[in-house]
């Protein structure tokens, strides 16, 4: 049984044991957004000095508590991974939402990017060879190297070392996960997958 993890955004981004999910509800650091409500467990007497974030968990049982489903770090999460996954949101993210070309500032959802060595001519789509591009700058520069058609980048591509607010891999809405977590893990598949 697990726990879905948001940060304080409520933006997806890890996927824990309830048990882990518990521990971080009596640090404090974390709050119930929502509970399972066919799941419990008996945490002993019910005289336990639990923070108010339990309330939520408390069942009419005697000692029986629900388990969360769902829970929101009340301050800043971290989970550190050996590596930054290769993603449109990354790429996005270490880019810090600008052409490469031109510098325009671009939402998330309006920008392209772009292979600086085209496909075509063998680049590949990886860390140092994707950029964020928008648009206009994307077409200009076409099937073309930046030298070719008069471009600078304005920053090398190369892959971070790490990144804020990474989304765990496993947070992609599949069969059986709770009905609670798909409209949180609805659009993670579209920001988060794989670009290869």
């Amino acid at each position: 049984m697990d726990t879905l993890v948001l940060n304080s955004s409520y933006m997806p981004i890890n996927r824990i044991s309830w048990i882990d999910a518990l521990g971080d509800l009596l640090s404090g650091r974390a709050e119930v957004v929502e509970a399972y409500t066919d799941r419990t467990v008996s945490l002993g007497s019910n005289t336990l000095e639990l923070p108010h974030t339990f309330e939520a968990l408390r069942t009419n049982v005697l000692g029986m508590w629900k388990v969360p489903s769902i829970i929101r770090f009340l301050g800043a999460a971290v989970f550190f991974r050996r590596h930054v996954r290769f993603n449109r949101h990354n790429v996005w993210l270490r880019d810090k939402g600008r052409c490469q070309y031109c510098g325009t500032k671009l939402k998330q959802e309006d920008f392209t990017y772009d292979h600086v060595i085209p496909a075509s001519r063998g680049g590949k789509t990886k860390w140092d060879n994707i950029v964020v591009a928008c648009v206009p700058c994307n077409h200009r520069k076409a099937n073309r190297t930046p030298q070719e058609a008069h471009m600078r980048l304005k920053r090398k591509p190369t892959q971070p070392m790490h990144m804020p607010g990474q989304v765990s891999p496993v947070l992609r809405w599949k069969e059986g996960m709770p009905d609670s977590w798909k409209s949180f893990l609805a659009s993670v598949s579209y920001w988060h997958g794989s670009l290869d």
